[in-house]
């Protein structure tokens, strides 16, 4: 709002419109569905990494030991990407709301 004064009031609050999306109690289940998903399929990533990891180390394939600690770092991305990205979401959803 804008007084006489030209100056803008502070009354005006801004905040998300979730009514205005329709079924979004569903979306937010799909959602959360898929992120459930990546987190179990980057926890078995880094676990069949973790294991070529050992294995390419003890038989001295340098190679195979790479591209296993390259897939252990992106499994790792992943788990953090997907569970960081639950706490951003609320954490703006919070913030939103507040204002």
């Amino acid at each position: 709002m804008i007084s006489t004064s030209g100056q803008v009031g502070l009354a005006a609050r801004v905040g998300p419109n979730f009514g205005g999306v329709g079924a979004s109690g569903t979306l937010a289940e799909i959602v959360g569905t898929l992120l459930t998903v990546v987190l179990v399929a980057s926890v078995a990533m880094l676990a069949v990494c973790a294991i070529g990891w050992a294995i390419a180390t003890a038989s001295g394939n340098y190679q195979a030991l790479a591209r296993a600690r390259g897939g252990l770092w992106v499994a790792i991305g992943a788990a953090a990407l997907a569970g960081g990205g639950v706490s951003w979401m609320n954490f703006l959803l919070r913030t939103g709301s507040s204002l």
